[in-house]
């Protein structure tokens, strides 16, 4: 046998790629398109503004083209620990900031930095799927936190899974894939018992920008000390539709972003610049244009939650940012209805267990629907093709 890294090698197959395969051979008639529910991603470009701002540095700026500060640029940086400081109503220094290559990278450093083989880390489940590949490549345990019925994991059950090789709780708010947003008291427990048993506590906040609460979502950055516990994560792959230039932040002690800088100059040296620029272009002129983002997809989560709520035997279990997190009343798993419902309703969507560990049998009740990149009309037609399901 080849040799490759074991690890690598009992790691589950990329989920997205292995729903999109399942498109394959599939005709779909002009009166009923496909409707796509698998992925989050924007697929609209940038707006023409930010555009034309990276077409600019691309043809007058030579820096552009050129290795940055592994770190990230001290522009977007400064940015960042302005904007953190000011919506959280806490203290981040540009010190405590840096640019990755998304925030998937962010989340790699991060458990480089904190964790080796044979550790354990914490993550509430259903999990973001890359979270626990990337454990799984680096022969880290993953110790699965059950969810409440609210989809609010629980900080005394956290606890009871705490042990001598536990490194790290992580923390993905408003969630990838149900949609919850955890209540500010709520991070703040989970912070509290981070600190108490001296583990880190990660907060992915990639969809920050889409929460449907006005004011800060907690208050971790006020507290004295905060960065001796919190990583906190970021994207702008959401807020700026920048997916393919690969921008994300890690906000944490400028100690441990000394160890990070080591990971990120070998997998990539430094974010790329253009994609940095774009940010930071976005920063300050799209503040406008991304409120109204927000207010659309919330108008497409309370569309979402309407229809799937008229829908019989189907139940809502949460919903927020790009996803909802639905039961469905079919008694097969949704691991096989999935492919059937590509090729029977043009509907793809991924299924519970991609979610979930195999031996959870709610990974076989549910689906996440990734409601974001489809309109009013297009949920209403959702909807409509999920009642008429008859596996």
């Amino acid at each position: 046998m080849e040799p490759i890294n074991p690890h690598l090698r009992a790691t589950f197959a990329p989920p997205v790629m292995q729903a999109r395969r399942w498109l394959t051979g599939v005709t779909f008639p002009a009166n009923r398109p496909l409707i796509n529910v698998s992925q989050a991603a924007p697929v609209e470009p940038p707006p023409k503004g930010l555009r034309a701002a990276i077409a600019d540095a691309a043809l007058n700026e030579t820096a552009a083209h050129l290795y940055g500060p592994v770190l990230g640029n001290p522009e977007l940086r400064d940015a960042i620990a302005m904007e953190f400081s000011r919506s959280y109503g806490g203290a981040v220094r540009t010190g405590q900031v840096a640019i990755t290559q998304g925030c998937n990278q962010a989340f790699c450093a991060a458990i480089n930095s904190l964790a080796r083989t044979g550790d354990e880390v914490i993550l509430p489940v259903p999990w973001y799927f890359n979270h626990k590949m990337w454990l799984d490549m680096q022969g880290i345990s993953v110790r699965p936190l059950s969810c409440e019925p609210d989809m609010l994991p629980d900080p005394a059950a956290a606890e009871r899974l705490i042990g001598p090789k536990s490194r790290a709780i992580v923390l993905v708010t408003p969630n990838n894939p149900s949609g919850a947003e955890y209540p500010a008291t709520l991070v703040g427990k989970f912070y509290e018992l981070a600190k108490r048993h001296g583990l880190a506590l990660i907060l992915d906040e990639t969809y920050r920008d889409f929460d449907s609460r006005s004011g800060a979502p907690h208050d971790l950055l006020t507290r004295p000390g905060w960065d001796e516990t919190v990583i906190q994560l970021y994207s702008f792959s959401k807020a700026y539709r920048l997916t393919g230039h690969r921008v994300g932040a890690v906000i944490t002690s400028a100690e441990r972003l000394n160890e990070i800088e080591k990971f990120l100059d070998t997998v990539a040296i430094s974010t790329s610049q253009l994609g940095q620029i774009g940010a930071l272009w976005g920063m300050r002129n799209l503040g406008d244009w991304l409120a109204q983002e927000r207010i659309e997809i919330l108008d497409r989560r309370n569309a979402t939650k309407q229809a799937i709520l008229g829908l019989h035997g189907w139940k809502l279990k949460s919903a927020g940012a790009y996803f909802a997190w639905v039961e469905h009343p079919y008694a097969e798993s949704s691991a096989d209805l999935a492919p059937r419902m590509v090729a029977e309703l043009g509907v793809l969507a991924l299924p519970g267990t991609m979610f979930m560990p195999e031996a959870d049998p709610l990974g076989a009740r549910h689906f996440r629907l990734a409601f974001a990149n489809i309109g009013g009309a297009g949920i209403a037609e959702l909807a409509a093709r999920l009642e008429n399901f008859t596996p």
